[in-house]
């Protein structure tokens, strides 16, 4: 779609277009937009209106409510922060007196809009003009305030009171990328933001190594799911490494104050798998420390305690038995129980969980948890239960 037609599609007949397309009864597409075009409707309309009418169903399980009046490309919309993630974000940095917040690189807007509901005020720096366009429709369909303006991210030169905010693009013409330095904008631009008011968004498996010094890295998972890293410049960082959850309006954090010296052990009568925030922060140990427990290996991302502690940075199973390692007799163990629906959760084995369980063969009536794992380099089996305690 360009700016033409994005254009016509937020005129009077673009609205009514899609209305007719939102409340169809129709269930095949293709014929939907076969009866639209011979109503007179233009192709090129057409199209754009049954794309963002899909666009917004899509959207409404990481944006809400909001995805009904927003417009979105594809890509854009496959890069937007989910709100609670973005709602976080926000209200954090406007407690700190961030000045002016300028996004560079904004897309459609969601953060945008994120920031301006936490009481910021807020620019957009988009280059795309179709997504510029869609960035200040978004703004003004959800009722906020904000200046959008087409333009080169990297030449954008803030106030020293305002602060840079930037979700580098880490998609190429190959597809998506892994590599710091195929971002865009570059990478070397990226960090130097963080040397003053900056923030950056970025993928949840950065390195420690690639955080530069003075940097806050935090971990962000979103009900039970890690979303994202955010980069926290020099004048905001908080900590070194950290672990935030979101669950509802709940918000729990741990930084690298809340860990302790790893103490390795044997295991006990409880089980807790870290949060995936917890374990790409480095902070597996303060999970340890809450619960009382120790690690079962060093390298491994386990916990293990003689008690249950709840807690909401990480899964707590309870030990039911311990089970032969190797295959022929674990499959001899689970039938033994009647088991025919089984769930493999691994860590530091060389096992494919969905192979193992296509070769047990189980035929039972039974469903169980298997925990595959090493303890003091062996490898080793345990029969769990996961809690449904809050």
């Amino acid at each position: 779609m360009d700016v033409a037609t994005f254009e016509r599609l937020q005129g009077d007949d673009g609205r009514s277009l899609i209305e007719t397309i939102r409340t169809s009864a129709h269930t095949d597409d293709l014929a939907l937009g076969t009866a639209l075009r011979r109503a007179g409707h233009s192709p090129e309309l057409v199209a754009a209106a049954m794309s963002q009418v899909a666009l917004r169903r899509r959207a409404e399980r990481k944006l809400g409510p909001d995805a009904a009046r927003m417009w979105f490309t594809p890509e854009a919309l496959e890069q937007a922060t989910r709100a609670t993630v973005a709602r976080h974000r926000a209200e954090r940095l406007v407690g700190c007196a961030p000045g002016v917040v300028i996004d560079l690189g904004c897309g459609i807007g969601a953060d945008l809009v994120a920031f301006g509901r936490a009481g910021a005020d807020v620019r957009g720096i988009e280059q795309d003009p179709l997504r510029a366009a869609m960035a200040r429709a978004n703004i003004e369909a959800l009722g906020l305030r904000a200046t959008v303006e087409e333009g080169d991210a990297t030449r954008v030169v803030p106030d020293p009171d305002d602060t840079t905010y930037v979700d580098p693009a880490r998609r190429t013409a190959r597809g998506r990328t892994f590599d710091p330095g195929d971002f865009s904008p570059p990478w070397d631009f990226v960090t130097g933001l963080l040397t003053g008011r900056g923030v950056v968004k970025t993928m949840p498996g950065i390195a420690h190594g690639a955080v530069p010094d003075g940097v806050e890295a935090e971990w962000v998972s979103d009900g039970g799911d890690l979303v994202e890293a955010c980069l926290w410049g020099r004048p905001y960082a908080g900590a070194r490494r950290r672990a935030t959850l979101l669950d509802g309006d709940r918000v729990a954090t741990l930084t690298e104050a809340d860990a302790v010296e790893p103490v390795v052990g044997e295991p006990q009568d409880w089980w807790y798998e870290p949060d995936d925030a917890v374990i790409r922060a480095g902070l597996v140990t303060a999970v340890a420390s809450i619960v009382g427990g120790c690690l079962v290996d060093e390298h491994i991302a386990y916990v293990s305690a003689p008690q249950h502690v709840v807690t909401p940075y990480a899964t707590a199973y309870r030990v039911l038995d311990e089970l032969p390692y190797r295959e022929k007799a674990l499959r001899a163990a689970l039938r033994a129980r009647d088991v025919g629906t089984l769930t493999v959760k691994k860590r530091g084995v060389g096992v494919d969980p969905t192979a193992l369980v296509k070769r047990l063969g189980l035929r039972g009536t039974t469903t169980a948890t298997v925990v595959l794992t090493r303890v003091d380099g062996q490898g080793r089996a345990f029969l769990v239960e996961r809690t449904t305690s809050t």
